[in-house]
Protein backbone atom coordinates (compact mmCIF):
# COMPACT_ATOMS: atom_id res chain seq x y z
CA UNK A 1 0.00 0.00 0.00
CA UNK A 2 1.51 3.37 -0.95
CA UNK A 3 1.60 6.21 1.57
CA UNK A 4 -1.40 8.06 0.09
CA UNK A 5 -3.63 5.01 0.35
CA UNK A 6 -2.34 4.35 3.84
CA UNK A 7 -3.01 7.94 4.87
CA UNK A 8 -6.58 7.77 3.60
CA UNK A 9 -7.13 4.49 5.38
CA UNK A 10 -5.79 5.88 8.64
CA UNK A 11 -7.79 9.07 8.27
CA UNK A 12 -11.12 7.23 8.38
CA UNK A 13 -10.04 5.03 11.28
CA UNK A 14 -11.85 7.10 13.96
CA UNK A 15 -15.17 5.77 12.64
CA UNK A 16 -13.89 2.20 12.79
CA UNK A 17 -11.91 2.11 16.01
CA UNK A 18 -11.26 3.85 19.30
CA UNK A 19 -9.63 7.25 18.84
CA UNK A 20 -5.89 7.21 19.21
CA UNK A 21 -2.99 9.50 20.07
CA UNK A 22 0.05 10.62 18.09
CA UNK A 23 3.29 12.19 19.27
CA UNK A 24 4.12 15.24 17.17
CA UNK A 25 7.47 17.05 17.10
CA UNK A 26 6.82 20.72 16.28
CA UNK A 27 9.30 23.42 15.29
CA UNK A 28 9.35 26.10 18.00
CA UNK A 29 8.06 28.87 15.73
CA UNK A 30 4.91 26.83 15.00
CA UNK A 31 4.17 25.79 18.60
CA UNK A 32 1.25 28.17 19.23
CA UNK A 33 -0.32 27.36 15.86
CA UNK A 34 0.08 23.64 16.47
CA UNK A 35 -1.61 23.89 19.86
CA UNK A 36 -4.65 25.51 18.29
CA UNK A 37 -4.70 23.01 15.44
CA UNK A 38 -4.46 20.11 17.91
CA UNK A 39 -7.55 21.41 19.72
CA UNK A 40 -9.49 21.71 16.47
CA UNK A 41 -8.31 18.27 15.34
CA UNK A 42 -9.29 16.62 18.63
CA UNK A 43 -12.71 18.25 18.52
CA UNK A 44 -13.37 16.99 15.01
CA UNK A 45 -11.89 13.49 15.18
CA UNK A 46 -11.59 12.41 18.80
CA UNK A 47 -7.89 11.78 18.25
CA UNK A 48 -5.38 13.41 20.59
CA UNK A 49 -1.97 14.88 19.83
CA UNK A 50 0.94 15.04 22.27
CA UNK A 51 2.96 18.05 21.12
CA UNK A 52 6.65 18.65 21.79
CA UNK A 53 8.25 21.89 20.58
CA UNK A 54 11.91 22.69 19.99
CA UNK A 55 14.52 23.41 17.36
CA UNK A 56 14.40 21.53 14.09
CA UNK A 57 18.04 20.47 14.43
CA UNK A 58 17.50 19.03 17.90
CA UNK A 59 14.47 17.07 16.71
CA UNK A 60 16.45 15.67 13.80
CA UNK A 61 19.07 14.34 16.20
CA UNK A 62 16.41 12.93 18.53
CA UNK A 63 14.56 11.17 15.71
CA UNK A 64 17.82 9.64 14.51
CA UNK A 65 18.36 8.39 18.07
CA UNK A 66 14.94 6.73 18.17
CA UNK A 67 12.76 9.36 19.84
CA UNK A 68 9.11 8.18 19.83
CA UNK A 69 7.59 10.72 17.43
CA UNK A 70 4.97 9.84 14.82
CA UNK A 71 4.83 13.13 12.91
CA UNK A 72 7.35 15.91 12.43
CA UNK A 73 6.39 19.52 11.65
CA UNK A 74 9.71 21.04 10.67
CA UNK A 75 10.71 24.68 10.21
CA UNK A 76 12.37 23.81 6.90
CA UNK A 77 12.07 21.44 3.95
CA UNK A 78 15.57 20.02 4.03
CA UNK A 79 15.35 18.17 7.36
CA UNK A 80 12.21 16.14 6.46
CA UNK A 81 13.80 15.44 3.07
CA UNK A 82 16.90 14.10 4.82
CA UNK A 83 14.78 11.92 7.10
CA UNK A 84 13.07 10.43 4.05
CA UNK A 85 16.45 9.70 2.44
CA UNK A 86 17.62 8.02 5.65
CA UNK A 87 14.43 5.92 5.77
CA UNK A 88 13.35 7.45 9.07
CA UNK A 89 10.30 9.02 7.42
CA UNK A 90 7.80 7.59 4.95
CA UNK A 91 8.91 8.31 1.39
CA UNK A 92 6.49 10.61 -0.41
CA UNK A 93 4.64 11.72 2.73
CA UNK A 94 6.40 15.08 2.95
CA UNK A 95 4.52 18.28 2.06
CA UNK A 96 4.75 22.00 2.81
CA UNK A 97 2.21 23.03 5.43
CA UNK A 98 3.32 26.66 5.93
CA UNK A 99 5.51 29.37 4.43
CA UNK A 100 7.19 31.51 7.06
CA UNK A 101 8.55 35.06 7.15
CA UNK A 102 11.48 36.48 9.10
CA UNK A 103 11.32 39.78 11.00
CA UNK A 104 13.78 41.95 12.89
CA UNK A 105 11.91 42.97 16.05
CA UNK A 106 12.25 45.02 19.20
CA UNK A 107 9.65 45.51 21.94
CA UNK A 108 10.62 49.20 21.93
CA UNK A 109 8.37 51.35 19.75
CA UNK A 110 10.21 53.21 17.01
CA UNK A 111 13.47 51.36 17.66
CA UNK A 112 13.51 49.20 14.52
CA UNK A 113 12.92 51.17 11.33
CA UNK A 114 10.93 49.89 8.34
CA UNK A 115 14.11 49.25 6.30
CA UNK A 116 16.23 47.53 8.94
CA UNK A 117 18.82 50.32 8.78
CA UNK A 118 19.43 50.01 12.52
CA UNK A 119 21.58 46.98 11.78
CA UNK A 120 24.14 49.33 10.22
CA UNK A 121 24.27 51.52 13.32
CA UNK A 122 25.90 51.48 16.74
CA UNK A 123 22.53 52.01 18.40
CA UNK A 124 22.35 48.62 20.10
CA UNK A 125 24.64 46.26 22.00
CA UNK A 126 22.93 42.88 21.68
CA UNK A 127 21.19 41.23 18.72
CA UNK A 128 19.40 37.90 19.28
CA UNK A 129 19.08 35.13 16.71
CA UNK A 130 18.27 31.43 16.92
CA UNK A 131 21.21 29.06 16.57
CA UNK A 132 21.81 28.88 12.79
CA UNK A 133 23.02 25.27 13.09
CA UNK A 134 19.78 24.11 14.73
CA UNK A 135 17.04 26.52 13.70
CA UNK A 136 16.08 27.41 10.11
CA UNK A 137 14.97 30.90 11.18
CA UNK A 138 18.42 31.38 12.71
CA UNK A 139 20.01 30.25 9.45
CA UNK A 140 17.80 32.75 7.58
CA UNK A 141 18.90 35.51 9.96
CA UNK A 142 22.56 34.70 9.39
CA UNK A 143 22.05 34.58 5.62
CA UNK A 144 20.30 37.97 5.75
CA UNK A 145 23.22 39.56 7.56
CA UNK A 146 25.69 37.94 5.19
CA UNK A 147 23.85 39.34 2.17
CA UNK A 148 23.83 42.77 3.81
CA UNK A 149 27.58 42.46 4.39
CA UNK A 150 27.10 42.75 8.15
CA UNK A 151 27.77 39.26 9.49
CA UNK A 152 31.48 39.72 10.39
CA UNK A 153 30.88 43.05 12.14
CA UNK A 154 27.77 41.95 14.06
CA UNK A 155 29.01 38.60 15.37
CA UNK A 156 30.44 40.16 18.55
CA UNK A 157 26.98 41.55 19.39
CA UNK A 158 24.99 38.38 18.71
CA UNK A 159 23.38 36.25 21.43
CA UNK A 160 21.96 32.91 20.32
CA UNK A 161 18.84 31.15 21.46
CA UNK A 162 18.58 27.40 21.05
CA UNK A 163 15.35 27.93 19.12
CA UNK A 164 13.15 30.77 17.94
CA UNK A 165 10.98 30.69 21.09
CA UNK A 166 14.02 31.21 23.33
CA UNK A 167 15.23 33.95 20.98
CA UNK A 168 11.92 35.77 21.45
CA UNK A 169 12.35 35.55 25.22
CA UNK A 170 15.86 37.02 25.02
CA UNK A 171 14.45 40.08 23.26
CA UNK A 172 11.29 40.41 25.34
CA UNK A 173 13.26 40.18 28.60
CA UNK A 174 15.74 42.85 27.52
CA UNK A 175 18.75 40.55 27.26
CA UNK A 176 18.95 41.81 23.68
CA UNK A 177 17.49 45.07 22.39
CA UNK A 178 16.36 43.49 19.14
CA UNK A 179 16.57 40.26 17.18
CA UNK A 180 15.37 38.11 14.34
CA UNK A 181 12.24 36.06 15.00
CA UNK A 182 9.31 34.61 13.06
CA UNK A 183 6.63 37.00 11.84
CA UNK A 184 4.06 34.54 13.20
CA UNK A 185 5.31 35.25 16.74
CA UNK A 186 4.23 38.87 16.34
CA UNK A 187 0.89 37.92 14.82
CA UNK A 188 0.16 35.64 17.76
CA UNK A 189 0.60 38.64 20.05
CA UNK A 190 -1.51 40.99 17.95
CA UNK A 191 1.36 43.12 16.62
CA UNK A 192 0.43 45.76 19.19
CA UNK A 193 3.80 46.45 20.74
CA UNK A 194 7.27 47.28 19.60
CA UNK A 195 8.66 47.85 16.13
CA UNK A 196 9.80 45.54 13.38
CA UNK A 197 11.23 45.17 9.89
CA UNK A 198 9.72 42.46 7.70
CA UNK A 199 12.84 41.03 6.05
CA UNK A 200 12.60 40.92 2.23
CA UNK A 201 12.44 37.32 1.04
CA UNK A 202 15.25 37.98 -1.44
CA UNK A 203 17.70 38.18 1.48
CA UNK A 204 17.43 34.53 2.53
CA UNK A 205 16.34 31.11 1.32
CA UNK A 206 12.55 30.52 1.43
CA UNK A 207 11.21 29.35 4.77
CA UNK A 208 9.20 26.39 3.49
CA UNK A 209 8.03 24.40 6.51
CA UNK A 210 7.40 20.74 5.73
CA UNK A 211 5.48 18.04 7.55
CA UNK A 212 6.37 14.38 7.27
CA UNK A 213 5.06 11.05 8.54
CA UNK A 214 7.77 9.29 10.51
CA UNK A 215 8.28 5.55 10.27
CA UNK A 216 7.04 5.06 13.81
CA UNK A 217 3.69 6.60 12.82
CA UNK A 218 2.99 4.42 9.77
CA UNK A 219 0.24 2.43 11.48
CA UNK A 220 -0.95 5.21 13.79
CA UNK A 221 -4.48 6.30 12.86
CA UNK A 222 -4.14 9.62 14.68
CA UNK A 223 -0.92 10.45 12.83
CA UNK A 224 -2.43 9.72 9.44
CA UNK A 225 -5.61 11.64 10.20
CA UNK A 226 -3.65 14.65 11.45
CA UNK A 227 -1.55 14.91 8.30
CA UNK A 228 -4.71 14.75 6.20
CA UNK A 229 -6.34 17.40 8.42
CA UNK A 230 -3.27 19.66 8.09
CA UNK A 231 -3.83 19.98 4.35
CA UNK A 232 -7.56 20.76 4.57
CA UNK A 233 -9.14 24.21 4.39
CA UNK A 234 -10.00 24.75 8.10
CA UNK A 235 -6.41 24.02 9.10
CA UNK A 236 -5.03 26.14 6.27
CA UNK A 237 -7.15 29.10 7.38
CA UNK A 238 -5.94 28.67 10.95
CA UNK A 239 -2.32 28.60 9.78
CA UNK A 240 -2.85 31.81 7.78
CA UNK A 241 -4.45 33.48 10.79
CA UNK A 242 -1.21 32.86 12.70
CA UNK A 243 0.86 34.84 10.21
CA UNK A 244 1.95 32.23 7.69
CA UNK A 245 1.28 31.85 4.02
CA UNK A 246 0.10 28.47 2.75
CA UNK A 247 1.00 26.79 -0.54
CA UNK A 248 -1.59 25.80 -3.14
CA UNK A 249 -3.69 22.80 -2.12
CA UNK A 250 -2.10 19.43 -2.75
Amino acid sequence: MNWIARLLALAIAPSLAIAGEANVAVAANFAASAKRLAEEFASGTGHKLALSSGSTGKFYAQIKSGAPFDVFLSADAETPRRLEAEKLAVAGSRFTYALGRLVLWSPRKGFVDAEGAILHSAGFTRLAIANPRLAPYGAAAKETMEKLGLWPALQVRIVQGENIAQTYQFIWSGNAELGFIAYSQLRERGETSGSYWLVPERLHAPLHQDAVLLVRGVNNAAAGAFLKFLGEMPARKSIQAHGYEVPPTR
